[in-house]
């Protein structure tokens, strides 16, 4: 029966850690999920029957359960699974110790230390469990993302530690009567060092992690407002043109006038305004960098046959300042082009309200088909998953620093589907 609790209690760890920290989902089919379970069982029942832990069949079932269970490339999972392993059985191996020097007497010869198994499991479980709330999802980060170098330091690590402290148990467990309680501590504390450098090592790889995508991020709102800027300097080129040639156009129509020749005057005029109307700002919100923002985005919405409209109009400046305000209604147009293009017909509607207290502003755009909003973000159509999908990060980001509001939502009106975010920001910072 040991065999199959131990089987169990395996089964459930690796179930843990690959959802959660590789991010794998289960298969849909319900029968593989099943042969899963069945593997498993019949593998401790195996065990229990013969009275034998084999290596060879503990790697067997654990690497076929995975490959029923998740939902993945097959040479993936056999890779992880056998990788995991390979590292729990390390920490296993680490909280026997643990529990056989502080609880039994540093392993005494003759003192029967099976059933101290599962408490070990226990104690893995929870080093897993504290790994992943004070490492992994405090940051956002998750196994997946994070280097294959730094998982191979880890496996290597462990290895090391493992080859050490089999050694040194050997040695306490054969001299036990020769030593006292300080030998015993020590060990203690040089076992909660090895788990203190496992944190030390994903905390390593987390920081790089978060600094590349800082970098990323920034390199992204700097292209932004790259773009924005060259938008401008053709607008201003424009303008310059304009202006250059400002005196010619008059001394034509000047000409004209002087021969009376109305219609051709009329003409002249109406040419000229359609030249000037190229440059000058079609959307006007009430906030001149705003404007700036939203001529840009209506520029490029154009230029992919997008539908853009905007409805309403602000008092006076948002409450953001200009890197701040660049974040928010950046990520949110370049996601709603980006969508809407993909859309049977692409659309984008903003719209601007302003109360006493706070500005709203609403952005509308059909998609493709309905979004699926897991925990209030979108998720990511790019195939590369881990350097995107920040975006909605960042504007959410940006409404919390100025105690704003942000809804989500996928709907679908006259028949089509459309993704909204709404934004509340207050007047007046509350901080």
């Amino acid at each position: 029966m040991i065999y199959i609790v131990d089987n169990i209690l395996n089964y459930f760890i690796y179930l843990f850690i690959l959802h959660f920290g590789f991010r794998l989902g289960p298969r849909k089919n319900r029968g593989f999920i099943g042969a899963s379970v069945f593997v498993m069982l019949a593998a401790g029942a195996f065990n229990a029957y013969f009275d034998i832990n084999s290596p060879i069949v503990y790697l067997l079932w654990s690497v076929l359960s995975i490959c029923l269970f998740f939902e993945e490339r097959l040479w993936r999972l056999i890779v992880l699974s056998a990788a995991l392993m390979y590292f729990t059985g390390i920490v296993d191996t680490f909280s026997v110790m643990l529990i056989q020097v502080v609880l039994i007497g540093g392993g005494i010869a003759g003192t029967d230390i099976t059933w101290w198994m599962e408490p070990a499991y226990i104690i893995s479980f929870l080093v897993y469990f504290a790994v992943y709330l004070c490492v992994l999802k405090k940051n956002e980060v998750y196994l997946c993302d994070i280097k294959v170098k730094y998982l191979i330091a880890l496996l290597i690590q462990g290895s090391i530690f493992q080859m050490f402290y089999n050694f040194v148990f050997v040695f306490f467990n054969e001299n036990h009567a020769r030593y006292g309680g300080d030998a015993y501590a020590v060990f203690f504390i040089s076992i909660a060092g090895v788990f203190y450098s496992v944190f030390l090592t994903l905390g390593m790889a987390v920081k790089n992690i978060l600094s590349e995508r800082q970098n990323r991020e920034l390199q992204s709102l700097m292209r932004m407002q790259r773009q924005q800027y060259d938008y401008q300097l053709q607008q201003s080129a424009a303008v310059r043109r304009f202006k250059h040639d400002l005196v010619n156009h008059i001394g034509v129509l000047r000409e004209l006038v002087n021969q009376k020749n109305t219609e051709a005057a009329k003409e002249y005029i109406d040419t000229i305004w359609d030249m000037q109307d190229e440059f000058d700002l079609k959307i006007h919100t009430g906030d001149s960098f705003l404007d700036v923002i939203m001529n840009y985005y209506l520029y490029l919405a154009a230029k992919e046959n997008i539908e853009f409209t905007v409805s309403g109009r602000l008092a006076g400046k948002l409450p953001l300042e200009m890197f701040d305000l660049t974040t928010l209604m950046g990520n949110i147009l370049q996601n709603a082009v980006e969508a809407a293009g993909k859309a049977a017909a692409p659309r984008i509607r903003v719209e601007l309200t302003e109360h006493k207290r706070e500005c709203f502003i609403v952005v509308s755009n059909t998609i493709a088909e309905k979004a699926v909003v897991t925990k209030g973000f979108p998720g990511t159509t790019k195939k590369d998953r881990a350097n995107h999908g920040f975006g909605m990060k960042n504007i959410l980001g940006t409404v919390k620093k100025y105690d704003g509001e942000c809804y989500r939502e996928s709907v679908t009106e006259n028949g089509e589907a459309l993704f909204r975010i709404s934004v509340a920001i207050p007047k007046e910072n509350r901080v």
